[in-house]
């Protein structure tokens, strides 16, 4: 059975996404809350690799505690944000700590909210063929523009804007 194109997109983009989650667990190991970080980064990376090489429910499972543990993480960035009203909720200054945090949980989340959707349609697509593999193109394409997004954004502010990274704990 040969693979379609949006399947091979979307795989592609799954092992980007597990190399920036990747890289983004090991920078989080001299941090003080580390503990939050690197398990959700570390289980980010695993799902995007997993991508259907092993049970779909095996897959199901680890991205939705991924997901939730996400979605903390992102809504206590939030929260501190606004309690230390440093940066702006739609602020993509990397420069700054909260930003980064809120950016990459978001990313996080993003990712395996695509994973899930990408595994229902998968799951489902036997009888109506053409409409569900329709959508997963639209989800794989939604999987590459996170990937673009998730490299470029760094790309543009660190290498065009020349910013420097912060890493001041106490913002």
């Amino acid at each position: 059975m040969a693979t379609s194109p949006s399947t091979k997109l979307f795989t592609l983009c799954s092992i980007l996404m597990a190399a920036l989650f990747a890289y983004s667990a090991s920078v989080q190991l001299n941090d003080p809350d580390w503990y939050f970080w690197f398990p959700l980064y570390s289980c980010g990376g695993v799902v995007n690799l997993m991508n259907c090489k092993v049970s779909c429910t095996q897959i199901r499972r680890a991205a939705l505690v991924t997901l939730w543990l996400g979605i903390f993480l992102f809504l206590k960035v939030v929260f501190e944000g606004f309690m230390i009203s440093r940066s702006g909720f739609w602020s993509l200054d990397l420069s700054k700590r909260l930003v980064r945090e809120k950016t990459g949980s978001g990313l996080v989340v993003a990712s395996m909210v695509l994973h899930l959707l990408s595994l229902h349609e998968t799951t489902h697509a036997m009888p109506r063929k053409n409409k569900e593999l329709r959508s997963y193109s639209y989800i794989s394409y939604g999987m590459a523009i996170l990937a673009c997004f998730s490299f470029g954004l760094p790309f543009f502010f660190f290498v065009i804007m020349h910013g420097e990274l912060k890493f001041d704990h106490n913002e």
